[in-house]
């Protein structure tokens, strides 16, 4: 009995002895997760991860912590934008477009999750879609499959103009290969189909005004973050010269342009945390697989329509996933 009772009694003094220790120790350690954008703070998209991180139950400056770097459309400032954020260092790094390539030359061992990606492996972020490899990860809009649709899209909007033109900035590596896909389609359907570039917001009028000269009568444009930066500017150009132009972002749309048809963008922003999420709990990178966007919007703009003196047939308001009056 007296033995049991002598180590009842060190078993009490070492209890108090490491109880002092574990109350003094630091709390755990709040997840940094930064993100990059091509684009500017006033980006909607931004706040959609966000409000996929809150919809987790995820609580910033509690549970979470977030860095932002935003590039403002200026492309070469997102090397060391990315560079900054490595040496902070983050936990996770979130981009889309081509944050993701500054991203990944940034660093190999930070995971980084792209909510937007187009041809992520033709492009060399990962290996496969099913098992990326290495340390990206993310969403596929699925681009290339897109572009000859939004093309077939705005000639049944416009099924008398024959000459387009397609508004790309050669800045984006991944645009090259969904130019080449829509020439084809427009060789197809016997359009005449104008590339015109645009790399800064210095060459837009003189790029209108050059299409407007050549007899361009309706356009495309692909996905840029300096386009979308200065959407109000460019769907006023269009306007100006009566110009039907399609766009893949609704954000284009909703500031007054004609149509878009694309993936649903907010959404796929908003489901980015959820990568984050997976890995924050254990997930290799590598090994989550890619996934395309299924959610596609097709919005129109009637009132545009109506100024610029078009019918919109019933079978677009009726496929419509959004009419803006």
């Amino acid at each position: 009995m007296p033995c049991r009772s002598l180590g009842l009694l060190v078993i009490l003094a070492l209890a108090l002895l490491v109880a002092p220790l574990a109350a003094a120790a630091p709390p755990g350690k709040i997840p940094l997760i930064s993100v990059l954008r091509p684009t500017s703070s006033t980006d909607p998209l931004t706040e959609a991860f966000r409000q996929g991180l809150r919809d987790l139950g995820y609580v910033e400056g509690h549970t979470i912590r977030l860095e932002e770097r935003f590039a403002e459309g200026q492309y070469e400032r997102l090397p060391e934008l990315a560079a900054e954020l490595v040496r902070l260092p983050v936990d996770i790094l979130v981009t889309d477009g081509p944050g993701a390539v500054a991203a990944k030359h940034a660093t190999e061992k930070i995971p980084i999750v792209f909510a937007a990606f187009s041809n992520p492996v033709e492009e060399g972020l990962v290996a496969s879609l099913a098992r990326p490899g290495g340390n990206l990860t993310g969403f596929s809009p699925m681009a290339l499959e897109l572009a000859g649709k939004r093309l077939e899209l705005l000639s049944e909007m416009v099924p008398s103009i024959r000459h387009m033109a397609l508004v790309w900035n050669p800045r984006r590596r991944d645009h090259a290969i969904q130019v080449k896909e829509i020439q084809a389609v427009a060789a197809r359907g016997g359009i005449h189909l104008d590339v015109t570039e645009m790399r800064s917001p210095q060459e837009f009028d003189h790029a209108f005004a050059t299409m407007s000269d050549q007899g361009v009568g309706a356009a495309i444009m692909l996905d840029d973050a300096m386009f979308y930066n200065e959407r109000t500017r460019l769907v006023e150009l269009a306007a100006q010269r009566q110009m039907p132009t399609m766009y893949g972002h609704r954000g284009y749309v909703e500031a007054g342009g004609l149509l878009s048809y694309g993936p649903n963008y907010p959404e796929l922003f908003r489901r980015a945390a959820t990568f984050v999420d997976k890995i924050l709990k254990g997930a290799q990178v590598g090994e989550l697989p890619v996934e395309q966007s299924t959610t596609l919007e097709l919005v129109i703009n009637r009132k545009t329509g109506q100024t610029l003196g078009l019918t919109i047939p019933p079978t677009f308001l009726f496929q419509a996933t959004a009419v803006i009056h």
